[in-house]
């Protein structure tokens, strides 16, 4: 517990030790978060309808089911006073409480991992809430498939992509009906939230509809460069875009640029397929049943360009710094998003680093290449963080206090060094190599 005499006493402590501090916090903030989650579901336990007496038909009669299929019924009003001991209302006292009863009676392994403390509570929570509609069998499937990544090594808004894909192959029929929700929620219109003289104005389409206007947009920007020589990007995107949808309150496209000839616009769409799988992945976007995809291309004059596979363990090195964009495109394919501890970004505008610089022989290769964002590329070459790469896909980081993290396709972990006699594998021995490298 940390009490206020040892906030006092940070004072005096030097970086290792605030890294240290901060850590066990952390693990006490997890350590509640477990237990008031125990509590939420022991409170539903409490107040099932059969434990009212039989005069209390009213209460009988209104209890409600807050989880999924399988949990059992709790009493009108029960989330009210919960919710008030830990300060939030009765609708989130009442999700809290869903949330629990789901954990436990159709996500058991997300559960067990809860009570061990190796799944975060909030990780837990989402694939609950996430699975709720699901059929108890297909709630399990899911629950089996991302309860390896719920403890924390994803960055938040990967997880929730993994488990929207999760949850969209356990049941196919459930995603299409819900695309074809969303597909009636299509709209262009102003927000009514201004502030400042400054507005927005909203458009909701389907995935290639967007990337088609998005590309138009940057078209245009691109064009208004001899107009605009001093605009910032977002100026000429935003003068871009007001040319595009209301074409007779400005000039005509062709007075700034007469010899650049009609705007052509190409959109380019990732899409990932699986095998045998009903779901498939929208870069940008997430999960999208193949079904809608076919009625997406269907829809459009798109020309889809089917590219191969690329031969990543067939791939060369090249001699020069540049990256060719064959080996670009191999290199997201092995490393999906920024390979900083526990980042986020899966996007593809960013730097390829080299783990071992070029200037110092590292090769311009698959196995020596990965993504980091301009950022946290300038915090690997000025911060004192060190990385290696020593398998393909899998990343070592060393911070300049002497943490180490593993980054893989499933996310980040902390690790420590193994003792000499606990070195059995070659991941164990190569993390060992790193470790004493870096320490000398």
């Amino acid at each position: 517990m940390v009490t206020d005499r040892a906030v006092a006493d940070l004072k005096g402590l030097p970086a290792v030790g605030v890294l240290d501090f901060v850590e066990a916090a952390h693990a006490a903030r997890v350590e509640a978060e477990r237990r008031i989650l125990q509590a939420a579901y022991q409170w539903a336990v409490l107040h099932h309808p059969d434990r009212l007496p039989v005069s209390d038909r009213r209460g009988r009669t209104r209890a409600r089911r807050v989880g999924g299929a399988g949990t059992p019924l709790i009493t009108e009003h029960a989330a009210a006073a919960f919710g008030a001991r830990i300060q939030t209302s009765p609708y989130g006292a009442r999700r809290l409480i869903a949330d629990a009863v789901d954990l436990v009676l159709r996500l058991p392994k997300l559960w067990a991992g809860v009570q061990a403390g190796t799944v975060r509570v909030s990780h837990a929570r989402w694939v609950a809430a996430a699975t709720r509609e699901l059929a108890v069998d297909e709630a399990g499937w899911v629950d089996g498939e991302v309860v390896q990544v719920a403890d924390g090594r994803l960055a938040w808004s990967r997880f929730e992509l993994l488990v929207q894909g999760k949850v969209a192959a356990a049941a196919p029929e459930l995603a299409r009906v819900r695309e074809q929700a969303a597909a009636k929620e299509r709209c262009a219109r102003p927000s009514r939230v201004n502030l400042h003289g400054m507005a927005t104005f909203t458009i909701r389409a389907d995935a290639v509809t967007i990337a088609g206007i998005d590309a138009a947009v940057t078209a245009v920007a691109e064009r208004l460069k001899g107009a605009m020589p001093d605009a910032a990007l977002n100026d000429r995107r935003v003068a871009a875009a007001a040319l595009l949808l209301n074409p007779d309150a400005h000039r005509d496209l062709d007075e700034v640029d007469a010899t650049a000839g009609p705007v052509k616009v190409r959109a380019k769409v990732y899409l990932h397929l699986y095998a045998d799988s009903p779901v498939a992945r929208l870069e940008g976007h997430g999960p999208v049943t193949v079904g809608r995809i076919v009625e997406l291309l269907a829809g459009t004059a798109a020309r889809v360009q089917v590219t191969p596979v690329l031969d990543l363990a067939g791939m060369a090195p090249v001699d020069a710094y540049e990256i060719p964009a064959r080996m670009r495109e191999a290199v997201h394919l092995v490393h999906p998003g920024d390979v900083f501890p526990f980042a986020a970004n899966t996007g593809r505008r960013m730097d390829l680093d080299h783990a071992v610089p070029h200037a110092q022989g590292g090769p311009t290769s698959v196995d020596n290449l990965a993504p980091l964002t301009r950022t946290h590329h300038r915090i690997k070459t000025h911060a004192g963080w060190h990385v290696r790469h020593p398998f393909p896909g899998i990343v070592i980081w060393r911070d300049p206090y002497g943490a180490h993290y593993l980054v893989d396709p499933s996310g980040t972990r902390r690790i420590t060094a193994p003792r000499a006699d606990e070195v059995s594998t070659r991941a164990d021995i190569m993390v060992t190599t790193l470790l004493l490298d870096n320490a000398a």
